[in-house]
């Protein structure tokens, strides 16, 4: 039988980690408004458009709000663990996938409007940056717990948000204006910058839709591929090209926007990576200089408060350890996986933030100013993958038999 799972699992470690002393209470519950005022949509119900652990993060951040909860599950998740942490929970997309279960976008906002539900969260994944998603939630009045369509729509196009960046004088690698449509087109780019370059999906993530090409006799092949795969997994084949910065540092800067006000939450590092996907993140970064971290809050910043950003949302950077040059590469218009570290080393219950964000709060009526936020400690998030070192470490699937945690000094039993 095989050795291992696929659920995506993630375990959060800490080392020599502060008490979550800032963590918020459910004292002012969303459900009670506040003194009227406009803005305030109060959330009595919230729907989790998701399944598993993020999830259950989710209803359990919502219940310490006061906050009634409703799961969605698809029929092979009819024992899932997070269909039982809700309140409610309803069975979705009959006839569809597993996961195609879970993009029906417009079953859910149904499901939403027919059983009262407030707000929605995406959690991370599946619709969480689908623009047309949002709107629907939009123009039904249910409050999305994200940023805006339009937002999540220009984020969306990795080319448009690199002209963002431009805008607001935050360093991009040199890279195309635009998509690039074919190989003549991507030769002819490569010829003025040179190689290495990176050909990357201008829509989605994940690492999908992405080539390292180090000559000309491979560009043809790897941009072929990396349109195809970015069809296939974004359902649009376009990608755009840029020069490829070898051994960089993957650093991520966390943000909470009220639509007024902006702050950062420090920085995470994410630059042990494998096939382009996340392997282990720790918060904060070791290492880098203070005007390095200095510039990556104030570029972050100011691209999200540029953009309009509202709620939480990630933004991320290449640094070049040679030189300590930074370069701009994506805003993630939602929670991250790895957004655990973050709350460790501050206190700052991030998915409780979101949920009184999409409420109508401001930073300041939570508790969150540039000035009172601090860090404390260190944190390490490692990703436990399943794959089968007898096939060349392709994925693997099957049922967990045994599970034994680590210990040891500094480690929690």
């Amino acid at each position: 039988s095989s050795w291992a799972f696929n659920l995506g699992m993630r375990l959060s470690r800490v080392l020599l980690a502060a008490p979550r002393a800032r963590a918020f209470s459910s004292v002012s519950a969303l459900s009670t408004p506040p003194p009227a005022r406009p803005g305030w949509r109060p959330i009595r119900k919230l729907l989790a458009a998701n399944r598993s652990e993020i999830a259950i993060r989710i209803f359990r951040a919502a219940n310490e709000l006061d906050i009634k909860t409703v799961a969605i599950y698809s029929k092979e998740d009819f024992g899932s663990l997070h269909r039982y942490k809700a309140d409610e929970s309803f069975l979705v997309g009959e006839g569809k996938s597993p996961v195609g279960a879970y993009l029906g976008y417009e079953d859910i906002v149904a499901l939403a409007v027919r059983e009262g539900v407030d707000a929605i969260h995406p959690g991370y994944g599946f619709l969480s940056e689908n623009a047309k998603f949002v709107a629907l939630c939009e123009q039904h009045g249910i409050s999305f717990v994200g940023p805006p369509s339009k937002v999540i729509a220009g984020f969306g196009d990795k080319t448009e948000a690199r002209a963002l960046a431009h805008k607001y004088n935050v360093p991009v690698v040199p890279g195309t204006a635009e998509a690039v449509t074919d190989v003549a087109e991507a030769r002819e780019f490569c010829s003025e910058i040179g190689f290495p370059v990176i050909i990357k999906a201008a829509f989605g993530g994940g690492g999908r839709g992405m080539r390292v090409v180090r000559s000309a006799d491979e560009l043809e092949e790897n941009f072929l591929r990396a349109s195809s795969e970015a069809l296939t997994a974004f359902g649009d084949g376009s990608v755009f090209i840029e020069r490829y910065v070898d051994s960089p540092r993957h650093i991520e800067v966390q943000i909470l926007a009220d639509g007024t006000d902006t702050v950062h939450l420090f920085e995470r590092d994410c630059s042990v990576q494998r096939r382009h996907q996340k392997v282990v993140e720790t918060a904060p970064a070791m290492g880098l200089p203070e005007d390095t971290t200095a510039a990556l809050y104030a570029d972050a910043v100011r691209i999200c408060k540029g953009a309009g950003y509202v709620n939480a949302g990630t933004v991320e950077f290449l640094v070049d350890p040679k030189t300590w040059n930074h370069y701009f590469i994506e805003v993630n218009p939602r929670i991250q996986v790895e957004h655990t570290v973050t709350e460790v080393i501050t206190g700052v219950d991030l998915v409780q933030s979101q949920i009184r964000i999409a409420a109508g709060q401001k930073l300041q009526e939570i508790g969150l100013s540039q000035d009172k936020i601090t860090k404390r400690g260190y944190a390490i998030q490692a990703r436990v993958t399943t794959e089968d070192p007898a096939l060349d470490f392709r994925p693997d699937t099957g049922r967990l038999q045994v599970w034994r945690a680590a210990g040891g000094f500094g480690l929690p039993p």
